[in-house]
């Protein structure tokens, strides 16, 4: 089983655009890629699925289990010749002081070769006591190989190369000049989601001829093939319970468009196996809400569309009277905005839904950022109760919820984080339960099953 962890030095090196070409030249080649994310990410996985043609896996410490992290890498691993896992922030950097959930600690749990991406802009003999302080740092873990990324040019690459060469004796695969052309935009939750880059299959095909110039893939192939043998699992296990014999089949819709398409792959599986049919809407363009027994809104940036889902009067009035019906809505951050009263941003405002409540506010610096842990109370309705140790979730939001009302009903109480506001998250009304917090739905502990069970229960 062929791997490789594509990991940085740092933050912000370039590891996301090398990893995209890497995915798309290898895809390109005839090859089966499986990339993989650690962390709670959505938008890097999904240009990693457009570049390999296949959908991008999280693996993540704080929302997965270790048993449930290698079921799911060696399940899809498997079904592909090269898997790519692409780290986030640093080899090191974690949230504990022993780098428990760090890129490192996911490396060493799957046995992978790394290959560290670092951003040489600026450096000559300054590399070698980097690279070898990695090394050092902890043995256990094989930096096969390197990428020098943002080059000044040919003398640039010659330098650092010898200096690698000469102190360090880790081989260079890849040397990438620097290129405007290949950076993909920035904006305040990171980079602009290939969703809404009208020119993304351009990007990611320009990203590929960059690699493809100046990445030795048959040396990145040679090491992912060196990677430790990974035990095959004794049972692939399901993403949710099986629905019983006989069961009706459930039409979920799922919101996905330019403004909405927050949704890990294993969640979205999950729903399906879970006997629901999933029925994509674009909720700026649908004249209508399709026939459905419930509805999934994820996260996205509704605040950059409010213009475009305004104008979409008849299909939010639709949604409005639906939930009033009772129809059985789960929604997350953005999804959230979007069933409020209006979105404000850059001093401008635009009418929502309207079934919370509540006008969502766009801020100049992030009102809930990281990691997420909450307790369920007794309105979580259709929520099975929590763990002791709590509800694992993300959060990474720029809005705030404001002119709420008293009397309100919240499914958590944040015990980490932020959530609505700073004491509770999940705000439940009708059947709808909406929450700035993301929280994995696969899994004996997700969403998923609960939800479907609800929805069918409803629809007998």
């Amino acid at each position: 089983m062929a791997h490789v962890f594509i990991s940085a030095a740092h933050k912000s090196s370039g590891k996301t655009t090398v990893t995209l070409g890497l995915a798309a030249a290898l895809a390109r080649r005839g090859l089966a890629v499986q990339p993989f994310k650690k962390g709670p990410d959505y938008i890097d996985p999904m240009w990693l699925s457009l570049a390999a043609g296949r959908a991008c896996r999280n693996l993540d410490f704080h929302l997965m289990s270790r048993d449930e992290i290698r079921a799911s890498f060696g399940r899809h691993g498997r079904a592909a010749q090269i898997s790519l896992i692409e780290g986030n922030k640093g080899l090191y950097d974690g949230l504990d002081l022993q780098g428990s959930n760090s890129n490192a600690a996911l490396a060493s749990l799957l046995g992978s070769p790394v290959v560290l991406v670092i951003d040489a802009r600026g450096m000559t003999r300054g590399i070698a006591p980097l690279i070898l302080g990695y090394q050092a740092f902890d043995p256990s873990i094989r930096i096969a190989g390197v990428i020098l990324n943002n080059l000044g040019g040919a003398r640039h690459e010659q330098k650092l190369r010898a200096v690698i060469a000469h102190y360090t004796g880790v081989e260079v695969i890849g040397a990438v000049p620097h290129d405007e052309r290949i950076s993909i935009v920035e904006r305040h939750l990171g980079l602009v989601p290939s969703n809404e880059a009208a020119a993304s299959a351009g990007m990611v095909e320009a990203v590929r001829e960059r690699i493809e110039q100046s990445v030795d893939l048959g040396r990145l192939m040679a090491i992912a093939a060196s990677a430790a043998s990974f035990p095959a699992p004794s049972a692939a296990p399901p993403a949710a319970p099986a629905p019983a014999p006989g069961a009706p089949r459930l039409r979920v819709g799922i919101a996905r468009d330019e403004a909405f398409g927050f949704y890990y792959a294993d969640d979205l599986e999950a729903l399906a196996e879970a006997g629901a049919e999933l029925v994509p809407i674009d909720m700026l363009h649908a004249p209508r809400l399709p026939e459905i027994d419930a509805l999934v809104i994820g996260g996205g940036f509704p605040e950059t569309q409010m213009r475009e889902l305004e104008a979409n009067e008849a299909l939010r009035h639709d949604l409005a009277r639906a939930i009033e019906a009772g129809l059985p809505v789960y929604a997350e951050c953005g999804g959230l905005m979007y069933l409020a009263r209006s979105i404000s941003w850059q001093g401008e405002t635009a009418r929502m839904v309207g079934a919370l409540p509540g006008d969502a506010v766009m801020h100049p610096r992030p009102v809930g950022r990281g990691y997420a842990r909450l307790e369920g109370t007794p309105e979580a309705s259709w929520l099975p109760a929590g763990p002791e140790e709590g509800i694992p979730g993300h959060e990474f939001h720029y809005a705030s919820l404001e002119n709420l009302p008293p009397g309100l009903r919240f499914a958590y109480r944040v015990a980490r984080g932020h959530g609505v506001d700073g004491v509770r998250d999940g705000i439940v009304h009708r059947n709808v339960l909406a929450s700035f917090c993301h929280l994995r739905g696969a899994g004996e502990r997700g969403w998923v099953a609960p939800f479907v069970e609800f929805a069918r229960r409803r629809a007998a």
